[in-house]
């Protein structure tokens, strides 16, 4: 790992250690519910999870009404420790994994995903195509086995080319913010190996038979969510346009973890009116039970259904 990345992520780890709030991960290996999307199946997998704290959250949330929130949604009153849920959707001779986790060095409680593969009984060379929803630390950084090498040797990687250039653009590391700069040196490593295997895709484009491509910018610039389909019937794949139970009830608020704040909130309120409106299925990368459910109006907001 890069210097400025593994001093970062240390010095986080630490931080996070020393207020007690690090603790063992629970890994979900198996048990998910399944998804059966006409020939296509659905279903998620683990990372472990992350812990971040409020302060990085939501900076600009008056505790008063944080507090509230988080009471009702019994989460705890210091920090969040959302999912990491990796999809896995079987069709026909394709298996494909959205995203790759954290990997061994980005937060203690991350990087499961190797684990659970096994106890699912995957076979990481099984798996045909490798979709990204965007390039921070926790959907990317696994990309590399304990070896250094490709944790899915042969598989075709996907990633849509608004958020590839953005990550390889020469400028982006001084435009970056300190506390990110190891985002950057890490996506960029990363990104360097697949330069020469990757597929780069448009928004509203068909990735792969029956998965199209949905512009959900803000968390990143080029964040990419998916539709997966078969005949009338659908589901999202959300990665981290929608990042908590939080986010159903307050899209408006900012949140640290996007990089455009603004684009964020328009996005969220605009795919929580879609997915409720069309009762579309989704899994999301960061919700409770595996991430798959549904989004239903509720008192006026929103709520996370888990099937």
């Amino acid at each position: 790992m890069d210097q400025i990345g593994r001093r970062t992520l240390l010095t986080l780890g630490a931080a996070l250690a020393g207020a007690g709030i690090l603790g063992a991960s629970p890994v979900r290996a198996v048990g998910s519910p399944i998804v059966d999307l006409g020939s296509k199946t659905i279903t998620t997998l683990s990372d472990g999870n992350l812990v971040l704290p409020l302060k990085f959250v939501y900076p600009q949330v008056p505790p008063a009404d944080l507090e509230a929130i988080l009471a009702a949604h019994n989460l705890p009153k210091d920090r969040l420790e959302p999912e990491c849920n990796i999809t896995v959707l079987r069709d026909g001779q394709r298996l494909v994994v959205f995203d790759v986790g954290a990997g061994a060095h980005f937060m203690p409680t991350a990087g499961k995903l190797p684990d659970n593969l096994e106890a699912a009984n995957i076979d990481p060379a099984d798996v045909t195509d490798v979709v990204f929803t965007h390039a921070h630390p926790d959907h990317l950084w696994g990309l590399l086995d304990d070896f250094d090498e490709l944790g899915f040797p042969n598989a075709t990687y996907h990633m849509g080319r608004s958020e590839w250039e953005y990550w390889r653009a020469d400028d982006t590391m001084s435009k970056t913010p300190d506390f990110r700069k190891s985002f950057v040196v890490g996506a960029q490593n990363r990104t360097d190996i697949l330069k020469d295997r990757i597929q780069l895709f448009e928004f509203g484009a068909e990735v792969l038979p029956g998965v199209e491509a949905v512009d959900t910018r803000g968390h990143t610039p080029g964040h990419a969510s998916f539709t997966i389909y078969d005949g009338t019937q659908s589901l999202m794949v959300v990665g981290d346009a929608i990042t908590s139970q939080v986010s159903f009830s307050r899209p408006q608020w900012r949140s640290g973890s996007d990089q455009d704040a603004m684009a964020g909130i328009k996005t969220r309120e605009n795919l929580l009116d879609r997915l409720a409106t069309d009762e579309t299925q989704i899994c999301a990368f960061h919700l409770p039970n595996g991430g798959i459910g549904r989004v239903e109006r509720h008192n006026g907001h929103y709520r996370f259904t888990a099937q």
